[in-house]
């Protein structure tokens, strides 16, 4: 079953992640974003990672694996529905202090730290993604208010093989 985007008609506002079928029970662990840090927060903060559409969430993973990993590895799609939109802080592009920060780079302390301030003072985190820009996602710690979201589904995941051709 596909869910409509609540822009289309649908009635809840779902978070997505795709993450190693091995990992999939530790979903919103942050343990990734834990152990290396990641563009909005740094190395020691369990930031958990989504996009508010599956193929964001695919692209953000693509682009640290690359398609070949997606093809070839199991992986395990995830979608949970956030109970108060009104929960979610959606970032203003404008409001960034370095415009750089939303564009592809190694992100440096000062990101971090920004980021890191937004996850402290907000429940979930809406940001423009880096690898699409015109697409968004979406942050929140691990751990938070219990009820704050629940597990809608976790799938397997299949890569379109067409990204992943046979080598010429």
């Amino acid at each position: 079953m596909t869910f409509l985007p609540v822009a289309l008609g649908g009635t809840e506002l779902v978070a997505w992640r795709l993450d190693q079928a091995a990992h999939a029970s530790t979903w919103d662990s942050g343990e990734g974003a834990y152990r290396v840090g990641g563009r909005w927060n740094s190395k020691g903060v369990r930031a958990v990672y989504c996009s508010l559409d599956p193929a964001t969430a695919i692209l953000e993973v693509a682009v640290h694996k690359g398609f070949r990993a997606l093809d070839t590895v199991p992986h395990m799609m995830t979608a949970a529905v956030i109970a108060d939109p009104g929960d979610v802080h959606v970032v203003d592009p404008s409001s960034i202090p370095n415009a750089n920060w939303l564009h592809p780079g190694i992100p440096g302390a000062g990101q971090q730290a920004f980021g890191a301030d937004l996850l402290r003072r907000h429940r979930f985190v809406a940001i423009p993604s880096a690898v699409s820009t015109h697409s968004w996602n979406l942050i929140f710690l691990a751990g938070g208010p219990a009820g704050s979201y629940t597990l809608k589904l976790q799938e397997a995941f299949a890569l379109d093989t067409r990204l992943h051709p046979p080598a010429a």
